[in-house]
């Protein structure tokens, strides 16, 4: 009696496994490796003064409690909330404006000419590296720059303003030119899900009556909260990363008095004095900081998003 010949079949669920590999591969080495090694620094004391090299000591959590010593003048709680301040006062006008333009972009009755001019203009400066951004400002608003002129001879100040040396005045030059750098990119992120709503949908509520903001908010915002989720997200995690502005702007002194010092301009100085255990607890409360706002922004937003859902 022949022998049945065995069916050769092809397992294609095995191949995704093949295909996601390499991802995993690259964050083991690049991303899951380096993070516990520098959490394994942060309980040692190991630190250079002059050509003698301290440790590496055990210590335990000693590193953690100095860094979040608020009665000492560097912690990390003060560069938190400078961070979150100028990532907040830049991330708000990005947002509204980008949103503007959005919708005016792709808004089909408002026929716009110049729409493709008008798109990378507004995209342009995203391409303009952060150093240039911050050597640009850095000149116009010295004392002698080109705006303390401009503003004395149009009357409207007696005195060089000294933008630098004001928290107000550097913290919101450190915001405008994050708003400038990304605002482009944000909007073509919102175009993108706003294009990706059936227009259908617009159609109806213009029959029906329903007004350009009534439209907005009713259609638009609901069914691009995905896409504004991960707008908002992103730009938290670039914010609280947020370095070469300020530390090409006040020469990495945080001035002034260490108001716009951010934590990462914190953990560059530790490293910089190769202090590798101060910099480790840093690096580390810095990534519990980013994953917990992170998550709290994403579960509030998405409920929202999935309650919208659920009355439909």
């Amino acid at each position: 009696m022949a022998k049945e010949k065995k069916k050769h079949t092809v397992q294609y669920d095995r191949w995704g496994y093949f295909f996601i590999a390499p991802f995993f591969i690259v964050y083991t080495i690049f991303s899951l490796i380096p993070l516990l090694t520098t959490l394994g620094n942060s309980f040692f004391e190991n630190y250079r003064v002059g050509l003698m090299t301290v440790g590496p000591d055990w210590i335990g959590l000693e590193n953690f409690k100095e860094v979040l010593d608020v009665s000492e003048e560097n912690n990390i709680i003060k560069y938190t909330g400078n961070t979150i301040i100028m990532w907040v006062l830049g991330f708000i006008p990005q947002i509204v404006i980008s949103l503007i333009l959005s919708v005016w972009f792709t808004d089909t009755g408002l026929r716009l000419k110049f729409q493709q001019f008008f798109k990378t203009i507004i995209y342009m400066p995203n391409l303009i590296m952060a150093s240039a951004f911050a050597m640009l400002f850095f000149t116009l608003f010295s004392d002698n720059g080109p705006m303390n002129s401009i503003f004395m001879s149009l009357g409207w100040t007696q005195e060089p303003i000294r933008f630098l040396v004001s928290t107000g005045w550097a913290r919101t030059l450190v915001a405008a030119m994050n708003f400038l750098m990304w605002y482009g990119n944000t909007t073509i992120l919102l175009m993108a899900g706003i294009m990706g709503i059936d227009e259908s949908l617009f159609e109806a509520a213009r029959i029906d009556g329903a007004s350009p903001l009534g439209i907005f908010f009713k259609i638009t915002m609901p069914l691009l909260l995905p896409i504004f989720v991960y707008v908002l997200i992103t730009s938290m995690i670039g914010g609280i990363q947020m370095f070469d502005v300020p530390q090409i702007l006040t020469n990495g002194t945080g001035q002034p008095n260490r108001t716009t010092m951010t934590i990462i301009m914190y953990l560059n100085n530790h490293l910089f004095s190769k202090n590798y255990g101060m910099a480790g607890a840093v690096s580390f409360l810095t990534f519990i900081v980013t994953a917990i706002l992170s998550a709290i922004v994403y579960s509030s937003t998405m409920k929202q998003y999935s309650n919208a859902n659920g009355r439909r």
